[in-house]
């Protein structure tokens, strides 16, 4: 195989992986909206845009301001507890904790 050839391969190749990494954490992501709306929506805003229904309860979009979401994995995964009886408690599978904070990084930029 020449040189050239070799490139040619290792530039597919990465561009065929750096597909692949992309199309499977957008269906992290469209699994952490999904998770969102079912469980989160009648308290939180999830989208872009939107208030909250209920007012004092923070947007998706603004939990990385308050909180780097990576480190809400763990809470996310040991069980929400808040200081607010409103909030209810809840335990996230490894795969949802994974797709929710997915979700919450692509609500960031």
């Amino acid at each position: 195989m020449t040189t050239r050839a070799s490139i040619a391969l290792g530039a597919f190749a990465c561009a065929w992986l750096l597909a692949a990494t992309a199309h499977a954490q957008d269906e992290r992501v469209q699994r952490g909206h999904a998770f969102a709306q079912a469980n989160c929506a009648s308290c939180h805003a999830i989208g872009r845009t939107g208030t909250s229904p209920l007012p004092a309860v923070p947007a998706f979009r603004a939990l990385h301001l308050r909180y780097p979401v990576e480190n809400l994995a763990e809470a996310l995964a040991e069980g929400i507890v808040t200081a607010h009886p409103a909030m209810p408690q809840f335990r996230l599978e490894v795969g949802e904790v994974g797709d929710l904070t997915a979700y919450l990084k692509s609500l960031e930029g």
